[in-house]
């Protein structure tokens, strides 16, 4: 069980980590010269090769690197039981999206919400759950030491919080990133996206990147 001091380290720890993408948009250098400008993301001088990772989808099957090539990709972690910003942001990403339709399937920009609540969030409990925002946007989980190996490499961080004393043990919560990563066309981490979302600003941004990489 978290005594109080644990539970303070820790939330300072988290804090820290939680800023580490808004020290990234403010300290990294400016993109190169050719890339084009974004309005929403912010686009790294070169995009950063991942690890591979093997995630569980929410139709069972596995999500690997390879899945995601030929696409750019939001990644956004969080967890279904999320009370507001979740499905806040999924809704925001989904009126980005809706703009987007019109682009070949094939090469059509995605976004992929990563559950990091493997204990209450099955793959098929994810599914229903992204029923409600976009058919495009992809689910996936995995168990947990995986999930913080995969988040790390993307520079999101998540935590458990023990719920409050006399509530259920099931009833906790999650901290985690708002921040998203944004993965090109190869699966490599190009860039990143915070808050606030403009949702026109960002379908914007996502075709442009997506008619540049096709040229």
């Amino acid at each position: 069980m978290f005594n109080r001091t644990t539970l303070v380290i820790l939330a300072v720890a988290l804090a820290a980590a939680l800023g580490l993408i808004a020290a990234q948009k403010i300290l990294a250098p400016p993109a190169p010269e050719n890339a084009p400008e974004t309005r929403a993301i912010t686009l790294f001088p070169q995009p950063r090769e991942l690890p591979d990772f093997n995630l569980r989808q929410s139709d069972g099957t596995p999500l690997v690197p390879g899945e995601l090539h030929g696409h750019w990709t939001v990644v956004f972690i969080g967890f279904t039981f999320c009370p507001d910003v979740c499905p806040m942001t999924l809704a925001e990403l989904a009126r980005a999206q809706r703009q987007l339709e019109d682009i070949p399937e094939a090469v059509r920009p995605r976004v992929l919400f990563i559950s990091v609540d493997p204990e209450r969030d099955s793959p098929e409990r994810i599914g229903e759950y992204l029923t409600a925002f976009h058919p495009d946007t992809l689910g996936a989980t995995a168990d947990l030491p995986h999930l913080e190996e995969v988040t790390r490499s993307m520079s999101l961080v998540f935590m458990k919080v023990p719920p409050p004393e006399g509530v259920r043990e099931d009833q906790y919560s999650i901290d985690h990133s708002s921040a998203m990563a944004i993965l090109d066309p190869r699966a490599r981490m190009a860039g990143v996206l915070q808050g606030p979302l403009d949702p026109d600003a960002i379908a914007a941004d996502l075709r442009m990147l997506t008619d540049a990489w096709r040229d």
